[in-house]
Parts: C-alpha cells; sequence; structure tokens
C-alpha cells in the first residue's frame, strides 16, 4: 500500500500549492478524519509521517482516497519515521518546509500505559521533543499544534469542567507522558518564541476506529447480540461520562485555530506571562456511556443486552468521569456542528456497512 500511495498518483513534482501541512501519525484514527477534512476543505499540500505501528494503518488512507479524483490524491504525501528518532538531515530535506504542523501521533491505551510506561515516554515525550526540533527549524512556520487530552486534569467530580489552564492531575502513565509533551510545548514557544497552540479533547469516535475501543466494540456486541459492559462506579448505578466528539469536528476545531490564529494568539496570556494558547475541543453534550450505548442500539433498532460493572476500581487508572469547558473556543465561534445523534447514526450505519472494520 504505501508503495502504491508514494507512486503514481502521489507525485508532487508538478503541483504547486499556497500552504504546506504536516500531520504527524497521518494513518492513525483521528490524523486519517484530520487528513480528509484538509483535503475537502483546502487546496493545501498534505504530508503524512507515521511509524505504522500498532494504531497506524494505510489501510484507513486508502479506503478514504476512493471517493477522490487524481488531482486531490496528488496533495497527499506519505513518509515513514518512527519520531522516537530525530528527524535528520535526510529526512527533514525530503519532508521541506511547513506552513503548519499538526502533532496527532502518540501511544493512548491507558491499559498498555500502566503495562509499560517507558514506551509511552519515548513514544509521546521523546518523540514530541524530536517534531518540536525539527518545527522550530520550519522558517516558514505559522503554527504548530501539539495534541493532547482531557485526561491531564484526570477524574473530574460532578458539575465540574476543567479550563485549558486548570492544573494536571494525571492519573496513569499515558496521561503524564501527554502532559509531558504539553509542557515541552510551552518550553518550546518560551524558548525558541515558535507559534504553538495546544488542544485538549476527549472520546473522540467515527468511521474506522479501532473496534478495542468503546464504540466499535458497542456496534458489534449488539450486532452479535452479545452483552455490552458498561464502566460504572462501585455502586454499579452511575454509568462514567464524557462528552463524545466525532474526528471530523476535531479536525474542523483544529482548521478553525488555523484560520484565526492571529484573533486567538494573544488571548490568554495570565499573571504568571504564560503565551503559549491553550483550546478545549469539547463535544456537543456530556453522556453515560450507557445513554451512548442506547442511542447506538436505537440505531440500530436493536434492544441492549447490558451490565453495569465497576471497572473505576478494577482497573486502576482509568476514571468514571473526564470533562472539559468548552466556553473559550465557543464565545471565539467554534463548536461541533453537527449533533451527537447524527453523528452516531452515520457512525452507526457507516460501520454495519463496511464491517470489516469491526475485525481486530
Amino acid at each position: 500500500i504505501l508503495e502504491l500511495l508514494n507512486s503514481s498518483f502521489y507525485n508532487l513534482q508538478n503541483i504547486k500549492m499556497s500552504k504546506r501541512v504536516l500531520i504527524t501519525g497521518g494513518a492513525g484514527f483521528i490524523a486519517h478524519h484530520t487528513i480528509k477534512y484538509y483535503l475537502e476543505n483546502t487546496d493545501w499540500e498534505i504530508v503524512s509521517l507515521d511509524r505504522l505501528d500498532y494504531s497506524g494503518n494505510l489501510n484507513r488512507i486508502s479506503d478514504l482516497m476512493n471517493g477522490y479524483d487524481e488531482k486531490q490524491k496528488k496533495r497527499i504525501k506519505i513518509i515513514f519515521h518512527d519520531l522516537r528518532s530525530e528527524v535528520n538531515e535526510m529526512l527533514a530535506a525530503d519532508l521541506g518546509q511547513f506552513n503548519y504542523i499538526l502533532h496527532m501521533a502518540a501511544s493512548s491505551h491507558v491499559d498498555r500505559s500502566i503495562e509499560d510506561p517507558l514506551t509511552f515516554v519515548q513514544d509521546n515525550v521523546v518523540a514530541t521533543c524530536n517534531i518540536l526540533n525539527f518545527a522550530r527549524k520550519n522558517s516558514k512556520l505559522e503554527l504548530f499544534i501539539y495534541f493532547s487530552t482531557d485526561e491531564v486534569f484526570g477524574p473530574a467530580p460532578k458539575d465540574v469542567n476543567y479550563k485549558e489552564r486548570d492544573r494536571y492531575n494525571s492519573t496513569n502513565p499515558y496521561s503524564a507522558t501527554k502532559a509531558g509533551g504539553e509542557e515541552l510545548s510551552v518550553a518550546f514557544e518560551n524558548s525558541y518564541n515558535m507559534p504553538i497552540f495546544i488542544t485538549h479533547t476527549m472520546n473522540v469516535f467515527g468511521e474506522r476506529q479501532h473496534p478495542e475501543k468503546f464504540i466499535p466494540m458497542c456496534i458489534k456486541n449488539i450486532q452479535d447480540g452479545k452483552k455490552v459492559f458498561i464502566h460504572s462506579d462501585k455502586s454499579k448505578k452511575i454509568a462514567g461520562s464524557r462528552h463524545y466528539i466525532h474526528a471530523e469536528d476535531v479536525a474542523d476545531g483544529t482548521f478553525f485555530l488555523i484560520k484565526n490564529l492571529n484573533k486567538l494568539k494573544n488571548t490568554q496570556k495570565d499573571f504568571g506571562g504564560a503565551k503559549c494558547p491553550k483550546f478545549n475541543l469539547v463535544g456537543p453534550v456530556e453522556w453515560t456511556n450507557l445513554e451512548l450505548a442506547l442511542n447506538i442500539a436505537k440505531c440500530m433498532n436493536k434492544k441492549l443486552n447490558y451490565e453495569m460493572v465497576d471497572f473505576h476500581s478494577s482497573r486502576p487508572g482509568h476514571d468514571l468521569r473526564y470533562a472539559l469547558d468548552g466556553n473559550l473556543l465557543k464565545k471565539a465561534g467554534w463548536v461541533p456542528k453537527v449533533s451527537i445523534e447524527e453523528r452516531i447514526k452515520q457512525v452507526v450505519d457507516w460501520t454495519l456497512k463496511n464491517n470489516r472494520w469491526l475485525k481486530s
């Protein structure tokens, strides 16, 4: 697949673009949706940088390319590299200069981070330092976006929604390493005067998501008539809750930040002189995991067979509730454009028609 993508229709020599964007982890779940969004909403040249590990799958990019003409296909270049190693001079020359860099590559599985924390330090801290080092040498760079997570703030008590600059409280190595990447980004802006934004988002879903994740797992279990296990508190009466957001809405949010860069870059200086702006990309509503599963079953015209289980106690590092405050971007003019109900139906219908993506 890699040979195909970089041969006939990925020759960029005769194409002139107004802007260039580098998306790390481009074959990953959220990043491949971002590639799709930028293909459809810009005329930019898009470069995907990926090492194709556990979460990276070039079939995602191959799949989404089916609907595009040759002109659009030629706007993508795919480059293999493991960011745990530095971007050396040869690779930097091959990559070239970029106007925008979206650093989405990361290891993000909480259970694996608890079993093997050092790998997550390499993937989320060392790799971030390497891409930041490359970015600071880009003379054309207008914006670097570091893609972080709500989990850096830790569990959210009832009625508490964390704002962009609230304190960290990492409850597992995954979230700690993402917080480490955030601080590196802040340091690079302070040390090298780089234009950097940080985003937090939570529980992203969409087409071609790994089948281990909750929504595709629900679709498969409901389809097969199996029980769905709902993450709950110790009493097994209160389900965990999240602000679920579709990957396309996340991509739309990053594009909003780029389009409004000059307006947003000086809006968050605080009493400590912090310059690196942070933005929460928040889903339209907060749903419990049970509400989500019931809505999935409704879209499938099936009854939900479920059991409440106390994962909060039995799985260290997993928290019952995460919550972000989305008012900062809402006041700036951005909210997801499509309702959560419509997004869930969209994903359910697509997944049932493309059920090979439910196979691990």
